[in-house]
């Protein structure tokens, strides 16, 4: 992409990029098995109803939904819905892949399914109904088809649906799959595919089992654009979720070769697929990224390879992570909370480094964060008092930082530092006027011998001017500078 927040690092180094000088973790947080008397087949969705009875669903990929009371000693679970004869997931990233609750479900009883489907190939958006008479079974006969899409291909189906403040209903679509758009469905806003989409579908209109929303960007446009569109330009958004406090709609947007991304999604924006893959262009030659949004994160495909969309932490399980949005990927099992308020640069933190398969967040009535994994079990967070990074001065003053390699350079040079116990780490560089020019390394690591690369570009991916440059290393409280020398 045309601005470039993340430089090449060494493999060595698990590399995030950052902008703002992070506080210290003050409690580690450590993970468990939400309900270890139950477990499923491939995970990928948890939901609640706004119905005050304190019970969860969790989505099967093959077409089963589950339900069951939010209590950690439940040992029954209760088939609430079955339709995998209507599902088609042959593919991997095919499947019954996206639950939501109508917000009046406590009266209507209507809740609604994204699943996809064969001959043809396609998604199904599909509301159906409860059992009155069994709060914990549907009705399959109920099915009321709200919308379909076409898919050119079995992946990139993306799946989430939901409800949003407004009321209105959102759906993430993929670009319709294979490699790289290849029919440029992220920027055609003659499809829905690459778009989430919003709709109202409490009510409907001739020839369409819902309506667009006055307020849509595109609504009653004359240039052929689908109505429905709210925002476009993405791949394979894997999962959006609005934080009930700023009401900002996040989503993590699956990348292509080398970078996943995390967007603020936001009415009428093109986030740019496929002209851009993060912050970059993902083809140099025909990158006019005039009018795109960039992301608010990226991360390369160095640390991870398929990101799951998360959750702004609300609950009150783990006080620290209050306020962050919290995301994983699915491929490394790492798990981050990255700190934005929309005016300072944003900063990431690595919560944990699993090797689970996390395919999906969800939360419950009281916004406590459940995690869906593909060992077939629930997780959650729980706080580990009294364990502070850099809580044990002594050792942390012992980290040495290494006179940068070659120096001067010309185009590239690594950083070598070595740190006596975990800590959160921040690696600066730093023009003669004390500016910041990079920020290399934001994280929590471990203890050991590390090594970073620069490649002699700024934050916005520009070619810095020779001359005499700092690079500052802060372990906790504390700090080391070298100088080092570029030659062009």
């Amino acid at each position: 992409m045309k601005k470039s927040l993340i430089l090449t690092v060494s493999w060595m180094v698990m590399f995030i990029s950052c902008f703002f000088v992070s506080v210290l973790i003050k409690a580690q947080t450590e993970l468990e098995v939400a309900f270890p008397n139950l477990s499923f087949v491939r995970p990928l969705e948890l939901q609640y109803p706004d119905d005050d009875t304190n019970r969860l669903f969790v989505v099967e990929q093959h077409g089963v939904i589950y339900v069951f009371g939010n209590s950690d000693e439940t040992d029954t679970k209760n088939v609430f819905l079955d339709i995998r004869d209507r599902v088609n997931d042959s593919g991997n990233e095919e499947g019954l892949l996206g639950l939501a609750f109508h917000p009046d479900y406590k009266n209507n009883g209507y809740f609604f399914v994204d699943y996809t489907a064969s001959n043809p190939r396609r998604t199904v958006i599909a509301r159906y109904q409860v059992s009155f008479s069994n709060p914990d079974s549907a009705l399959k006969s109920s099915e009321f088809i709200i919308l379909e899409v076409d898919q050119p291909y079995s992946n990139h189906n993306a799946g989430q649906i939901l409800f949003g403040p407004d009321g209105y209903f959102y759906i993430t679509l993929g670009d319709g799959g294979s490699g790289g758009d290849p029919q440029g469905n992220g920027q055609n806003r003659g499809t829905l595919l690459g778009s989430i989409l919003r709709i109202n579908v409490d009510q409907t209109e001739a020839g369409f089992n819902y309506t667009i929303p006055e307020d849509n960007p595109f609504a009653g446009n004359t240039n052929g654009y689908r109505e429905e569109i709210y925002a476009y330009g993405l791949r394979n958004p894997w999962r959006i979720s609005f934080d009930p406090e700023t009401q900002w709609l996040w989503a993590g947007d699956v990348g292509q070769n080398d970078y996943e991304e995390i967007d603020i999604i936001q009415k009428g924006n093109n986030y740019g697929w496929n002209i851009m893959e993060g912050f970059h262009c993902y083809d140099a030659l025909t990158c006019d990224t005039s009018g795109l949004i960039l992301p608010v994160w990226e991360y390369s495909h160095s640390v991870g390879q398929s990101i799951t969309g998360g959750y702004v932490y609300r609950g009150d399980r783990v006080p620290e992570l209050t306020g962050k949005y919290i995301y994983a990927d699915y491929i490394s099992g790492r798990i981050w909370a990255l700190e934005y308020n929309g005016t300072a640069e944003p900063v990431n933190s690595l919560i944990k480094d699993t090797n689970l398969f996390i395919s999906s967040f969800g939360v419950d009535q009281n916004n406590n964060l459940y995690m869906c994994a593909f060992d077939g079990k629930i997780y959650r967070f729980q706080s580990t008092t009294g364990v502070e990074y850099g809580s044990d001065t002594k050792n942390l003053k012992k980290f040495r930082l290494g006179q940068n390699y070659p120096n001067p350079f010309n185009s590239c040079t690594e950083i070598k530092y070595y740190l006596k116990n975990s800590a959160q780490v921040i690696l600066e560089i730093h023009n003669v006027r004390g500016s910041l020019v990079k920020t290399l390394i934001n994280e929590a690591q471990t203890p050991g011998h590390k090594t970073a690369v620069w490649n002699g570009k700024d934050r916005k991916n520009n070619i810095i001017k020779s001359g005499v440059y700092f690079y500052t290393l802060r372990v906790g409280g504390f700090k080391k500078v070298r100088k080092m020398i570029v030659l062009k």
